[in-house]
């Protein structure tokens, strides 16, 4: 690999070009922070797909886009004296430092998870930290991401179940509670309900070292892959989906899926 002297002599061509790009190019000219927020988010869901794929030419392509922004949002900072690259590196380090006392400082833990739980209350005392052990959780997250953070933030303060095994428990009585409502008919409790089932399904996920997201995409990935499939086989015979039965379109199904697709 290449050694720290051209990592940054790459790093500071990376950010001269930027800096030519910001005074050259009509469209860099005109970027500010609400410009870019919606680039932002497609570049890394792009990075999460790539990693998802586990394709390390994609990975690295996507590291780049999203690389651009962080540093393209602290140029556009740099313009108003607001701040530059280097406070955003130095402020980095100094949370880094500051929240591994057993690396920096003479702190002794027990294995990652005490870890965590010394991250999450080292955060609350910092001076511009969260004001409260969930408020560090994005507004703007996904759901299915947020349930787990939350659920997360809440374990390393010790709200947990003592028994991972005791959540099924939890599962079992919210689908009791969302059928009771689905046999009433009343679609506002139902909703209600199949969010706590959901949020219990993310926990134990959770519990089970699962990321319910990174399981929830699996599954996207192989019903689109089945599903092609089947359309494909489909098309070939000249005839198209709202023309086959069910029992015609499972055969289909079956077949993909003892493909292992």
């Amino acid at each position: 690999m290449h050694t720290r002297e051209e990592k940054m002599e790459a790093y500071g061509r990376f950010l001269d070009v930027l800096d030519e790009l910001r005074v050259k190019c009509p469209w860099d000219k005109k970027q500010t922070n609400e410009s870019l927020r919606p680039n932002t988010i497609e570049e890394t869901y792009e990075l999460c797909d790539a990693l998802m794929r586990n394709d390390t030419n994609d990975i690295c392509k996507e590291l780049g886009d999203v690389l651009l922004h962080i540093a393209f949002y602290a140029k556009i900072a740099s313009e108003t004296n607001s701040f530059d690259m280097k406070d955003v590196c130095d402020k980095l380090c100094e949370k880094l430092i500051y929240r591994h006392p057993h690396v920096f400082g003479t702190e002794k833990v027990d294995g990652t998870d005490e870890v965590l739980r010394n991250w999450e209350l080292l955060k609350q005392k910092e001076k511009d930290g969260n004001t409260s052990v969930l408020s560090g959780v994005p507004r703007s997250l996904p759901t299915l991401i947020k349930a787990y953070r939350i659920q997360d933030k809440a374990r390393n303060v010790g709200f947990d179940w003592e028994q991972k095994e005791d959540v099924w428990k939890k599962v079992q009585e919210e689908i009791a509670e969302f059928q009771t409502e689905i046999d009433a008919m009343d679609k506002d409790k139902a909703e209600g309900e199949f969010g706590d089932l959901f949020f219990s399904l993310i926990n134990t996920a959770r519990l089970y070292k699962i990321n319910p997201d990174n399981a929830l995409e699996r599954t996207n990935q192989k019903f689109i892959r089945r599903f092609n499939y089947l359309e494909e086989h489909t098309l070939k015979q000249g005839r198209n989906l709202t023309d086959m039965t069910l029992q015609e379109m499972d055969k289909y199904w079956d077949e993909a899926k003892a493909k292992g697709l």
